[in-house]
């Protein structure tokens, strides 16, 4: 049945062991992704849950407040910081420029107080 191997017990044994190199070399390559797998799972779950509410920042002293989005809001620049729901609020109703993308202000409940 198996007739094409080798005959003699030299080249027998030289294949057990390239073939035993490879079994290692595969058994680790699946320890490393397994390994990889895992740890990308442990981040996802302690991954810090988004903020609910974000303040877009300025530049200069003090970084004053420039735009209020909400947290999943695609157009929120790189300087930010979160915010709770209250300080968005309490920024928009201080006059503080909602974003026009994900309408902050909108979803706050903010009226427009320019025309009040």
């Amino acid at each position: 049945m198996f007739d094409d191997l080798p005959p003699d017990l030299a080249r027998l044994r030289t294949l057990r062991v390239w073939h035993a190199l490879w079994l290692h070399r595969i058994d680790a390559k699946i320890a490393r992704l397994e390994r990889r797998k895992a740890e990308e799972e442990h981040g996802r779950r302690r991954r810090p849950k988004p903020a609910e509410w974000v303040v877009e920042v300025g530049i200069g002293a003090g970084k004053p407040p420039v735009q209020v989005h909400n947290g999943a809001c695609h157009m929120i620049g790189s300087r930010r910081r979160p915010i709770s729901r209250d300080e968005a609020r309490r920024l928009l109703a201080d006059g503080l420029r909602a974003c026009t993308h994900c309408q902050s202000d909108a979803e706050l409940h903010i009226v427009d107080l320019a025309q009040s």
